[in-house]
């Protein structure tokens, strides 16, 4: 692709950095697209995140950026506001620097699960879900199925505090108390299973949940973007799980992305997988700053 003194430039941070797919993605969109933007990947550690935030966008052709593991939450005290959604989840994965210099910033992960579910012919109305990880993206998947009538929603996370509090958002949020605290990762009973930690992302890591606690006939969605199909979606499908990678919720949420960013969405026929393109951005209320 050619790259000149014209090239708006967008980042994502994240570390590690090597997992992400978005560049794959949304760079041949800016290509096909004809838009003069390129998206590239920095790894940039916990310690230097708001340093590096707050110094990036002092240039004046980076024009926003891309949030994967573990800077979701992170960022949010660095932003001026956000939408809803990363209110209630305390995390966003978009960042832009608008006309006034304020930092704004959207969570996109839930809408682009429950898209992906969409598309896997799966309902959310009535299901008992376990969510397995509650960082930035576990957070968000749990807020958007609370929108789409999830009966119950158990979150399990080693840091029990840490569920505790999602779960007291996401339930002073949405009427009908959906949310608790789950004591272990036990994944009987639930008809709907997503994992949503870092467990998977290196070859020895110990899988996230037994495979033996899920039901045959449940659905399980392992949201890493790498090592597909993971060892725990083999030994589900084994049980007779119906099992999804993640890949799909990243391309559910391309309008979404480039909406923030005021560029051009895919024309129907270039992205024919790209649902919901005349959706509105939702409103943005004051955020962590």
């Amino acid at each position: 692709m050619d790259i000149t003194g014209r090239t708006r430039v967008f980042m994502i941070l994240g570390d590690p950095i090597a997992q992400v797919q978005a560049p794959a993605l949304f760079n041949p969109i800016f290509r096909a697209q004809g838009v003069d933007a390129v998206l590239v990947p920095a790894q940039v550690s916990p310690d230097d995140l708001g340093g590096f935030v707050q110094q990036v966008l002092r240039a004046h052709n980076i024009d926003g950026l891309w949030l994967t593991i573990p800077h979701k939450a992170a960022v949010l005290p660095l932003l001026d506001r956000c939408d809803r959604r990363g209110q209630i989840a305390q995390a966003v994965n978009a960042l832009r620097r608008n006309a006034d210099g304020s930092l704004e910033g959207a969570l996109f992960d839930g809408e682009g699960f429950v898209k992906a579910l969409d598309r896997f012919e799966v309902s959310v109305a009535g299901r008992r879900v376990l969510i397995v990880g509650t960082g930035g993206a576990g957070m968000a998947i749990a807020v958007s199925l609370a929108e789409r009538g999830a009966a119950a929603i158990a979150l399990f996370d080693p840091e029990n505090s840490r569920s505790a509090a999602a779960a007291a958002r996401i339930n002073a949020a949405f009427a009908g108390q959906p949310a608790r605290t789950a004591k272990t990762a036990d994944a009987a009973g639930f008809d709907l299973v997503v994992q949503a930690s870092p467990l998977g992302m290196e070859p020895g890591d110990p899988l996230p949940l037994d495979p033996a606690s899920v039901e045959p006939g449940a659905v399980v969605v392992d949201i890493l973007m790498k090592n597909q199909p993971t060892p725990l979606l083999r030994a589900c499908a084994e049980r007779g799980a119906r099992v999804h990678p993640g890949f799909e919720m990243l391309t559910q949420q391309i309008p979404d992305y480039l909406r923030f960013f005021g560029l051009p969405l895919p024309d129907r026929d270039r992205a024919a997988d790209v649902d919901g393109v005349g959706m509105s951005m939702p409103s943005a209320p004051a955020c962590g700053r």
